[in-house]
């Protein structure tokens, strides 16, 4: 690995979309190498690298060290990764790609609502039929884990090389375990998930490799990328109010922190404007009540960006390279 710092982003797809969307928030427009290169770059920041590969390989490729951040779904470090907390850190989740891990049973079967009366059913469904309940899944780990979790152990696991909600229709298979979003595919195919059969809400995440070669210079430019996404989200949960100072409104300032849930960044020292971020949803309150103080002017705007020097995201990173937990 060079000393640059290399980013895995998903090669294709709405993901690549939203991955793209979100840096581009933060100032940085993801450019692909060729037009369909596999690598490419970040327009706005030096020495980052960018590999465009599948969902799965991110996983596979920052459990390995090979890439120092990627953008991949929590279900796939879930799944892939024998040691997650070890391996990696997901620094961000991002809010795209929501996808539910469930255990899902035929429609049919009206009986079955929770796991414990799926273990009932694996139970004697081997009684009487001399063999296990079949689950079909490509999510071999988290469905181990969440049926013993549970105490369900008769059962064998088919792989999944299709479709997987239609593996009780064709004979395959009698449960399911696989991903969803509405719910909408698993009732087309007569299923139902669980009452407790969500194994994972996932989404998206912001990951970083912990066994990866993090040189000075990889370090600096992730800290510079999590500097700038870190001051967009800031902003974009505030809008930033100015009105005239009358010089003693310090009574009026610690109203306003506990009755709008006003910062004031620059602080609350003698000024002859005030500065305020305010929450979006209390910004008309705000400004009413400003008006019945006497202050007749009041401008308010959005800001691109709110740096602060303490940064829990590059913090948070910093600490995990350097073993504190």
């Amino acid at each position: 690995m060079s000393g640059k710092l290399v980013i895995g982003l998903p090669s294709k797809g709405r993901l690549q979309e939203n991955a793209s969307a979100f840096f581009a928030r933060a100032g940085l427009k993801v450019r692909q190498d060729g037009g369909r290169g596999y690598t490419g770059r970040l327009d706005g920041i030096s020495n980052v690298e960018i590999a465009f590969l599948s969902a799965s390989e991110i996983a596979g490729q920052l459990e390995q060290g090979l890439i120092h951040l990627g953008v991949t779904g929590e279900d796939l470090i879930r799944e892939k990764l024998s040691a997650p907390e070890r391996d990696v850190e997901m620094l961000l989740p991002l809010g795209f790609g929501h996808a539910d891990v469930v255990v899902a049973v035929p429609q049919s079967w009206i009986d079955v609502a929770s796991m414990a009366d799926l273990d009932d059913v694996a139970l004697a469904f081997h009684r009487k039929r001399g063999r296990r309940l079949r689950v079909a899944t490509k999510y071999f780990n988290l469905t181990r884990r969440f049926f013993a979790e549970h105490g369900l152990t008769d059962y064998r696991i088919v792989e999944s090389l299709g479709a997987t909600e239609g593996a009780p229709a064709a004979g395959t298979a009698e449960v399911i375990v696989d991903i969803t979003s509405t719910g909408a595919t698993l009732a087309a195919n007569n299923l139902k998930v669980l009452d407790d059969g969500t194994i994972l809400k996932s989404q998206a995440n912001l990951v970083a490799s912990l066994g990866a070669e993090w040189s000075e210079t990889a370090l600096a430019a992730a800290g510079e990328i999590l500097d700038r996404v870190s001051a967009q989200a800031r902003a974009a949960k505030v809008v930033e109010v100015r009105f005239a100072s009358d010089g003693d409104d310090g009574a009026l300032i610690e109203e306003l922190k506990g009755r709008f849930g006003v910062t004031l960044p620059f602080g609350d020292g003698a000024a002859p404007v005030r500065i305020a971020h305010c929450p979006e949803a209390k910004l008309y309150d705000l400004v009413s009540f400003l008006y019945a103080k006497g202050r007749e002017t009041v401008t308010a705007a959005r800001a691109d960006y709110v740096f602060e020097a303490k940064n829990p995201l590059r913090e948070r990173l910093t600490a995990r390279l350097h073993g504190k937990n």
